[in-house]
């Protein structure tokens, strides 16, 4: 069975909203110091390599938990292909950030841009895969992934979540990446 036009439109829109994500997150960190990617605006707020990290592994704890709903139930996460043993974070294996409080985020210690864009350049490469396995399953994305809300939510309405955490994330880097640029400046 192939997907009808409309199935078709849904996935490559997702694909380019993702795909504005990937373009979009790498100036925000790249050129930063270590201590530039760790540095809080104030009390409570995160740092730039943190919420980089974070929108990474929420896209990817996300969509491969889609991807196991509505596919494959063994679909890993790219964080469970070596990225865990790559970043050696101070958190739980499944850690990615939701509920951390101000003494965990500042352990977060992988302040290394080219660390943060290389597990998210793979993180995207996920959700593209999975989004053309999307492709050969007509229909999975309307059906029900989640039935504690009213409505119950479905595999597109989670995609959206998803893509609505990574974009405000993203914009969150854009705005400390000017606030670091105008410390540099002053």
């Amino acid at each position: 069975m192939e997907l009808n036009q409309e199935e078709t439109m849904t996935l490559d829109l997702f694909a380019d909203a993702f795909g504005r994500a990937a373009e979009n997150l790498p100036p925000t960190i790249t050129g930063l110091t270590t201590d530039q990617l760790a540095w809080r605006p104030a009390p409570g707020a995160n740092p730039a390599g943190w919420l980089a990290w974070h929108l990474a592994r929420v896209e990817d704890e996300q969509v491969a938990d889609l991807v196991r709903k509505l596919i494959d139930p063994s679909a890993a996460t790219v964080w469970e292909q070596g990225w865990r043993d790559r970043f050696a974070l101070p958190y739980a294996a499944d850690a990615h950030g939701y509920g951390m409080s101000d003494e965990q985020v500042d352990a977060f210690g992988a302040t290394d841009p080219s660390l943060l864009l290389g597990y998210y350049a793979d993180v995207h490469g996920a959700t593209l895969a999975a989004l053309d396995a999307f492709d050969a399953h007509p229909g999975a994305l309307d059906r029900v992934v989640d039935t504690g809300w009213d409505p119950p939510v479905t595999g597109a309405v989670r995609l959206v979540s998803v893509l609505d955490d990574v974009a405000q994330h993203v914009g969150q880097l854009a705005y400390l990446r000017h606030l670091i640029e105008a410390q540099r400046s002053a």
